[in-house]
């Protein structure tokens, strides 16, 4: 089974920005990000397909975040811009064998063990 593993997470200050990665050991099909805080669901990010032609944003998200990948390297990346305090959390990268990636983290069945982002106000 493939196996995944996120990087890039740090503690950024409000209004900046970071870029996560996460890292396949092998070919994935659909992929995502998702993000959880202590006490709640883990809620979708973002989320990808195959050659990149579907991405959806949470509203939340939309215009400050990026979802990309390089499928040579088995990279998938978020590029967080406009950080946020409420953007805490601990976030995930998630893989799917779907063409098109669902939304929904129970339908995801590949997990890395998370990164953490914590924006200071």
């Amino acid at each position: 089974q493939v196996q995944l593993v996120e990087s890039g997470g740090g503690l950024v200050q409000a209004g900046g920005s970071l870029r996560l990665s996460c890292t396949a050991s092998g070919s994935t099909l659909s992929m995502g990000w998702f993000r959880q805080v202590p006490g709640k669901e883990r809620d979708v990010v973002a989320t990808i397909s195959k050659n990149g032609d579907y991405t959806h944003y949470a509203d939340s998200v939309k215009g400050r975040f990026t979802i990309s990948r390089d499928n040579a390297k088995n990279t998938m990346f978020l590029q967080m811009n406009s950080l946020k305090p409420e953007d805490t959390a601990a976030y995930y990268c998630a893989a799917v064998n779907s063409w098109y990636p669902p939304q929904n983290s129970r339908d995801y069945d590949v997990w890395g063990h998370g990164t953490q982002v914590t924006v200071s106000s």
